[in-house]
């Protein structure tokens, strides 16, 4: 889960937390407005009523209690507080939406009375405290798009580091501020210039070490051709053949390491065809192909048949018992080859210049380039032994 999706849940979680508080405080206090009412209001109601026949007496209650007579109400949307009949008539208690007063409204036989209540200061109270609660969630929201906004940058380096991760070495983070977030975006940028140079440096000392190696095996080749001892010339020609196939594979090996895998789509069955291609091979009654399920792959399809080409060379090597299998079906390739299983761990035969038995042609890296090819496109390599058969698997789904 990323850091974004974790913030906004705990941010869901809070507003969610804030809402119930504010809730149960409005609900509380509601409770308290009533039990006022009933217990400061009614009161003076019931004096009101007793003395309601005496002006004098009247007007003195009034205004030693702040109220003031109104001769209607203004027709604004009020919400009953209270409201009882007696033998007289009616008494109700109301508040009008949107103030802070209190309506008193008496039924006295066939004439109506209106008093307004002064300002309560627990009206008040109470609408500081749900203010109070709706700046907290306000606040928490400004918080939550300040956090959202601060950790932007971290989307824009995690794509520019997957981008150098995958081969762009001239990827850098174009983000300037003085935080942290900055600090790292310039280390990052450091080193990626500093790990371009040095790769690029490589490369041209393998390009070198290429071409120096390749020129000292075409002249020895071509000095084989004067030596007229037949068993001597073709010792000297597998020699030269093994130190240059020992060359490509150890440049090969390098190379994807520093290569940008240009990545196509394409079909299983193509990956067969191009990787059958490298080999060269003298009798295809070797092979035997079975297309349960044909597939598409994006990958980089030059490295990848290169990976197949090379499980299918070990199978045929390996076999003791002609054709191998090669079956696709359900984002799956799997070769398989009749013969013993292998002794060691399949790990072991991943480490370069490791190979099952010694006298057999190669020098152990075929498997190795196999494993780094596979981990660059994020598939997976797998085997296992079954029914006499060596089955070694790729995976491409993710």
């Amino acid at each position: 889960m990323s850091i974004f999706k974790k913030i906004s849940i705990l941010f869901f979680l809070s507003i969610f937390i804030m809402s119930v508080i504010g809730f149960w405080t409005n609900n509380i206090n509601n409770k308290r407005v009533n039990k006022l009412i009933q217990e400061k209001y009614l009161t003076i109601v019931e004096d009101i009523i007793e003395n309601i026949e005496n002006k004098i007496l009247l007007n003195k209650l009034l205004n030693e209690h702040h109220f003031k007579t109104l001769k209607k109400s203004s027709g604004k949307d009020f919400e009953t507080l209270y409201s009882s009949k007696y033998d007289f008539g009616k008494v109700e208690i109301i508040k009008e939406s949107f103030e802070d007063e209190f309506i008193i409204l008496i039924d006295y036989f066939d004439k109506k009375y209106i008093f307004k209540a002064p300002d309560e200061q627990n009206i008040i109270d109470k609408y500081i405290l749900n203010s109070l609660v709706f700046l907290d969630i306000f606040l928490l929201f400004l918080i939550f798009v300040y956090i959202l906004k601060l950790l932007s940058p971290l989307k824009v380096i995690t794509k520019q580091i997957k981008n150098f991760a995958q081969g762009n070495l001239e990827t850098r983070i174009d983000i300037n501020s003085n935080d942290e977030i900055g600090t790292l975006a310039k280390t990052f940028n450091t080193m990626a210039s500093s790990l371009e140079n040095s790769i690029k440096t490589r490369e041209e000392l393998l390009r070198d070490i290429g071409h120096e190696l390749r020129t000292p095996i075409a002249k020895g080749k071509f000095a084989i051709e004067k030596i007229d001892d037949f068993s001597q010339k073709e010792l000297l020609k597998k020699i030269f053949k093994d130190l240059e196939l020992l060359t490509n594979e150890l440049l090969e090996l390098e190379k994807l390491d520093l290569t940008k895998l240009n990545k196509t789509t394409f079909d299983a069955e193509t990956l067969i065809i191009e990787s059958l291609g490298k080999l060269y091979l003298d009798d295809e009654s070797k092979i035997n192909i079975l297309i349960d399920e044909n597939f598409k792959i994006q990958a980089d399809l030059y490295y990848l048949s290169i990976a197949v080409k090379n499980l299918i060379d070990n199978a045929l090597k390996y076999s003791t018992h002609l054709p191998i299998i090669i079956e696709i079906d359900k984002n799956q390739i799997s070769i398989l080859n009749k013969g013993a299983k292998l002794s060691k761990e399949f790990e072991y035969y991943l480490k370069p210049f490791t190979q099952e038995l010694s006298q057999r042609d190669g020098f152990g890296l075929g498997l190795s380039i196999v494993k780094k090819v596979i981990d660059r496109h994020d598939f997976s390599l797998s085997y296992s032994y079954e029914n006499d058969f060596n089955i070694f698997k790729i995976n491409f789904g993710k």
